[in-house]
């Protein structure tokens, strides 16, 4: 071991999470004591008390469904308002509430959790793999993120990793750990595009290698694209078919919608090197009478691709963004890098070299690549001497509120990080005591078709008529692109700053109290006026 404290990369995956670190010089992939090498993003909550997460967890999905939460990523940072979180109550068995501040709570067994607590789980799990592997305690981590999270969502993911007792080091995008995991230790001089489709999220990152520096160009995202969608498909699918056949609707059996979403699922990964697959789901549903039923069919190939090609059709437009945004063509890139395990279906890849007019390059492990790519740059924070020089970008533009419901443009997407920038504005109304700084982040000029990362209150300005006070709003984002505003009234020196609130509702006091609990759990296995721009 070496003489400095480890730091391990930890990929946290909306369906699977992997834990890598550097060993002598290079990047192993650590398994668990069964030698599974990636763990299932599943936390099951067990009667006495005790907790499972990873690969035994999700065997519980089909017997305890509402004590078994996944794909707490599609959710973590988001408002309870959200289209993805409706989409999420629909179909989840386990109860999606409303918490603090708009933000998210799961119920289980009557406790309501965060879902930063809930991946913490997850991130323990991860915490201690590594330390069963390396004989000693682990406590920093580089934690890899989508790289079209908001900063909502990077500041839930970082909560997490200080409710799991770590210290996060950095948050990292995904597609640019790939990419490093790619380029380590080659020399190369390269433009690739990193096509990253996990079992949540879908990012595009358009990156320059040269040597040992790996600059993002323009990244683009869905953080609800993913494989869960294509599983989805397969479910309704097969729904219908049962439907057609019986007149029984699977969809309002819980214990029976779960085994169909494992068939789905069992059913999408033969897809990676079968034609077509049989399936067939004894005693799927028991009627009243106890008539049990089956559900059998054959599914080929070109029903897969019938439904499920819109979804990689999505993933293009995404493309076409990031392309765009780059000054780029497709047809600039030197090589295509496939993340994530959905990218093993031909339909994916065959998609994928059509699209880019290349074939994706091999050799390369899209299940473990982002550990991989983040224990390297765990690496490169605590070693003088390794070499891996990241210029990653902010994938959304970082907007304040103004009068009239618009939203204006402080930094734009795709702009190099860490960044700050200040804008002056003035007070919108006569012998206003204070203002109300609201920061948004999309690609509207319309409040209301952003994503509302916080708000806080300014005063102690000169109290004077409308435009006759100037207040300078400054914006900071820093390598974790994570958001911190300032504002200041440069007649009288006033200032005042936050790092923007969460969507998730953790203060810190929850976050220490939760923090605590976690540890000691035992896992097997004169008015308000708002501000108004002005030309300087």
């Amino acid at each position: 071991m070496p003489d400095y404290e480890p730091v391990i990369g930890i990929d946290l995956g909306t369906s699977y999470s992997c834990v890598a670190i550097m060993e002598e010089g290079q990047p192993v992939v650590i398994p668990n004591e069964w030698g599974e090498r990636t763990q299932a993003s599943v936390v099951s909550f067990l009667e006495d008390g005790r907790i499972q997460v990873g690969n035994d967890a999700k065997r519980r999905l089909l017997t305890h469904p509402t004590q078994t939460i996944y794909s707490a990523k599609r959710l973590i940072g988001r408002f309870i308002f959200s289209p993805e979180v409706k989409k999420a109550q629909a179909i989840c068995p386990y109860k999606i509430l409303e918490g603090p501040n708009h933000g998210l709570r799961v119920e289980v067994m009557g406790e309501e959790l965060s879902l930063p607590q809930i991946s913490a789980l997850v991130l323990k799990e991860m915490k201690e793999i590594a330390e069963a592997h390396l004989g000693v305690t682990v406590n920093k981590a580089v934690i890899t993120v989508p790289a079209y999270f908001n900063d909502n969502q990077r500041q839930a993911t970082a909560d997490a990793g200080r409710i799991a007792n770590l210290e996060v080091l950095r948050i990292i995008n995904e597609p640019t750990a790939a990419a490093l995991a790619y380029g380590f230790g080659k020399s190369l001089n390269e433009r690739v595009a990193v096509y990253d489709l996990g079992g949540g999220t879908f990012d595009i990152s358009v990156m320059e290698i040269g040597e040992d520096t790996f600059e993002v160009l323009a990244t683009a995202g869905d953080t609800y694209l993913g494989g869960d969608d294509i599983d989805m498909r397969l479910m309704d699918y097969f729904a219908d078919l049962f439907m057609r056949d019986t007149n029984v609707n699977l969809r309002t059996d819980v214990l029976a919608l779960q085994r169909l979403r494992e068939v789905a699922e069992e059913t999408k990964k033969a897809f990676s090197e079968k034609k077509q697959v049989q399936v067939n789901v004894p005693e799927i549903y028991v009627d009243e009478k106890g008539n049990a039923y089956d559900l059998t069919t054959m599914i080929d190939e070109k029903t897969f691709i019938q439904i499920n090609m819109d979804l990689i059709q999505r993933s293009f437009k995404v493309c076409d963004e990031a392309f765009q945004s780059a000054g780029l063509n497709s047809s600039d890139i030197d090589g295509v890098i496939l993340v994530g395990g959905p990218t093993r279906l031909p339909l994916v890849r065959d998609n994928v070299e059509h699209y880019f007019g290349k074939i994706p390059l091999a050799g390369i492990d899209p299940d473990e690549v982002v550990a991989v790519g983040a224990a390297i740059q765990a690496n490169a924070l605590i070693d003088v001497n390794a070499q891996a020089f990241l210029l990653d970008v902010t994938p959304l533009s970082l907007r304040l509120a103004t009068v009239g419901g618009y939203a204006d443009q402080i930094i734009a997407r795709n702009t190099p990080v860490p960044i700050d920038r200040t804008r002056t504005f003035t007070t919108s109304r006569d012998n206003q005591e204070r203002v109300k700084i609201r920061i948004f982040q999309g690609e509207s000029n319309r409040q209301d078709e952003n994503a509302s990362l916080g708000e806080f209150e300014f005063t102690g300005f000169r109290v004077a008529g409308r435009g006759e006070v100037k207040i300078e709003v400054t914006f900071e984002i820093d390598a974790n692109g994570i958001v911190q505003v300032s504002a200041r009234d440069p007649e009288t020196g006033q200032s005042a700053s936050t790092t923007v609130s969460l969507s998730s509702g953790l203060s810190e006091e929850e976050i220490v109290k939760t923090q605590e609990n976690v540890g000691a759990t035992e896992i097997i296995d004169g008015g308000d006026g708002e501000i108004e721009a002005v030309e300087e």
